[in-house]
């Protein structure tokens, strides 16, 4: 079976569209991870040895990536029947992703990777048929 997958992802979600000889099918994948917020959600405490209180920052990003991580491994798994993927996003998970597809041998699926800001579900279809088709 022919299929050819467009995802467009950064780090909250990634929406897969997949084209093949069944058709169109579009799956979304919620990353859960939280947003890295500053102290107090961006405040300053007053109060003094906040230091004390609050956990490391490297300990913060060992978690953030830990998640990261769980979310990058579901869409692997989601995509990897694919034969062509054309990777779109605004950020930096696309190419975390690439690196990661890369250190497993996926680099031949990816064929093109290309900058998108915020789509809907419909937009993210089009471009995808738009690309596939040329």
């Amino acid at each position: 079976m022919n299929s050819k997958i467009g995802l467009w992802i950064d780090h909250r979600i990634a929406v897969i569209v997949t084209i093949s000889d069944k058709g169109e099918e579009i799956q979304e994948i919620q990353s859960n991870v939280e947003k890295q917020l500053g102290r107090f959600n961006g405040q300053r405490s007053a109060t003094h040895f906040e230091s004390q209180l609050m956990q490391s920052d490297d300990r913060q990003q060992r978690s953030f990536t830990k998640h990261l991580n769980a979310f990058y491994d579901k869409v692997l798994a989601s995509i990897r029947d694919a034969d062509s993927i054309l990777l779109l996003g605004p950020g930096e998970a696309k190419g975390e992703l690439k690196k990661l597809m890369d250190k497993n041998n996926d680099r031949n699926r990816v064929v093109a990777m290309e900058s998108a800001d915020k789509m809907t579900e419909h937009q993210i279809a089009a471009k995808v048929h738009d690309y596939f088709a040329n």
